[in-house]
């Protein structure tokens, strides 16, 4: 069965309603997830538009591909959207794409099957890849690393302040046995935690991080949002939704410095706009879910979407 857990896309009709200003255009989902946005943007679509997507997910492919059964109009692509300009080159519509979505959230189904190896609150297998069938798992790099390359993940990507405790701690535990189970990561880390965060499961930021580094996410995020820049059409607009500071951090500079333009132009000297080589402007400030849609889904309270237009 492809669908066993129910997921809510975060920001569905905010999303889409700027996302697509032209019905028979070309668009990008770069997250398939389960079909949220995807879906409602082939309802905005006329009978000439088309939606590509992208997953690393096999089961979020299965999904799509039950969906392109019905509709001729979608595509799927079982890799990250850091290679959806590659994508659009295959399609020749390599600077035509009318607008692309990043939905950089994971999943409900990924984290409530304890099998996938994401969750501290449900015990299951070590893995933690959006894609199981490639790559090194969390159990496997867990195994190898050294404390301090463990300690700095944990630091740099989960915001991990007792990072270098946690690190050692699990270095000392795999002497003993194997890490092979969300439970036991779950356990070593809770034990090196010296102080809980009231309402926070103590292993939250350490799992953070090892899920982000195991699928290179920001990496994915720098490279994607560069190869969307390039892709869009002028007039072509970029949804990015972020789940944390880490992601919006990125993305909030992207937009920045390419609405603000060439930066290496010194203080003081007169240009012109041209000059300037603004690439985007935003549409509207950062939007954040209503109080309603928290209520509805509490796990959507801290996303952040930011959009903007491609000028040149």
């Amino acid at each position: 069965m492809v669908e066993e857990f129910k997921h809510k896309s975060v920001l569905l009709d905010e999303a889409v309603e700027l996302l697509v200003h032209e019905p028979n255009g070309l668009y990008m989902d770069g997250t398939f997830g389960r079909g949220g946005h995807s879906g409602l943007i082939l309802s905005h679509l006329g009978p000439q538009g088309r939606l590509q997507a992208f997953d690393k997910d096999p089961l979020a492919i299965a999904q799509a591909n039950t969906m392109m059964a019905a509709d001729e109009r979608l595509a799927i692509a079982q890799t990250s959207f850091a290679n959806l300009d590659q994508v659009a080159q295959e399609r020749g519509v390599f600077g035509g794409v009318s607008g692309i979505l990043l939905d950089l959230g994971m999943s409900s189904p990924q984290i409530d099957d304890a099998s996938r190896g994401f969750s501290f609150q449900n015990d299951g297998p070590l893995d933690m890849r959006m894609n199981p069938d490639a790559g090194e798992s969390a159990a496997q790099w867990l195994a190898r690393a050294e404390a301090e390359e463990i300690a700095d993940v944990l630091y740099h990507f989960g915001e991990e302040r007792f990072s270098r405790r946690m690190a050692r701690a699990i270095v000392e535990q795999r002497q003993v046995n194997p890490i092979t189970t969300t439970k036991q990561l779950a356990s070593i880390i809770a034990a090196a935690n010296p102080k809980w965060e009231k309402g926070k499961n103590p292993a939250t930021r350490a799992f953070q991080g090892i899920r982000i580094h195991i699928n290179q996410e920001l990496r994915d995020l720098e490279v994607g949002l560069d190869a969307a820049l390039e892709a869009l059409a002028p007039g072509g607009r970029l949804v990015v939704i972020s789940f944390h500071s880490l992601e919006d951090r990125i993305v909030k500079r992207f937009m920045r410095e390419h609405v603000k333009g060439d930066s290496h132009i010194p203080h003081g000297l007169p240009v012109t706009q041209d000059q300037l080589k603004r690439r985007l402007k935003l549409v509207g400030k950062a939007r954040k879910p209503s109080p309603q849609e928290i209520d509805v889904n509490p796990r959507s309270r801290s996303a952040v979407m930011r959009v903007a237009e491609k000028i040149i």
